[in-house]
């Protein structure tokens, strides 16, 4: 039997917040939109489209050097194909590992950036992929798809801020200054975790992704995307915060 409230218990019961309801998807809007177009499109290609029908999609979609070139004419698709290819996979693991990777660092880049500055970041960053996958392979025939190159730029991002988040506001966003990169090469934390990711992709790249898979790993892409995000984050930071000894007046 539950017994009646006091006044003082009564004041004391409202005054308490009520409990916060997280969302079952704690992620951004912007990468759920990223997310759903990759997903869209995989199971368009596995599910509803011909064999024909995929391999148009491929040729207009996909990124491949040789077109570039200059010796098989031009095509409106020349422009979109260095931002389409992001949003194409070439297989369910493909696809899988590169949307847990989006999740993991593209909601906290995504929540300090803000939508606009991310999107732009996306698209900077996948160009700047291909743009060096396309230098070292001009002659390339083979087409390049995956998000991996500007997933590897939000990498480098979250380098800049040493990996520090923010969850006061209730999701997690990068926190803090861009750190200078001298700042970063020092700290010990980020370096090992550059060094890892480095080796797995220069390991991944040359010998191959698993035993028995065709499909080589685009590591050239992957170093370009994260050299675009490591030294270009300012560009799209507009909440940039410079460190308190930058700020000092060290004029005598």
């Amino acid at each position: 039997m539950s017994e009646p409230l006091s006044p003082p218990e009564m004041e004391q019961a409202d005054r308490e917040p009520e409990p916060r309801r997280e969302p079952v998807f704690n992620l951004p809007p912007i990468v759920l939109a990223v997310i759903a177009i990759c997903v869209a499109i995989y199971l368009l290609q596995q599910y509803v489209l011909s064999d024909a029908q995929q391999m148009t999609l491929l040729y207009d979609g996909a990124f491949i050097p040789v077109l570039y070139t200059g010796q098989y004419g031009f095509d409106w698709f020349l422009f979109t194909r260095p931002f389409t290819y992001a949003f194409m996979h070439g297989g369910f693991a493909h696809i899988a590992i590169n949307m847990v990777w989006l999740a993991a660092f593209g909601s906290p880049l995504a929540n300090r950036l803000g939508a606009f500055w991310f999107a732009l970041f996306f698209a900077a960053t996948g160009l700047a992929s291909v743009a060096l996958f396309w230098a070292m392979h001009p002659y390339g025939e083979a087409p390049l798809v995956g998000a991996s190159g500007a997933i590897s730029g939000m990498m480098g991002a979250a380098a800049r801020f040493g990996f520090r988040t923010d969850r006061s506001a209730g999701k997690a966003a990068f926190a803090g200054p861009v750190l200078p990169i001298a700042m970063v090469l020092r700290s010990r934390g980020v370096m090992i975790f550059l060094a890892v990711w480095m080796v797995i992709n220069l390991v991944t790249g040359l010998v191959g992704f698993a035993p028995g898979v065709d499909s080589q790993i685009a590591w050239e892409a992957h170093i370009g995307g994260f050299v675009a995000g490591f030294f270009g984050l300012r560009w799209f930071d507009r909440n940039w915060q410079p460190l308190d000894w930058e700020t000092t007046d060290h004029r005598t």
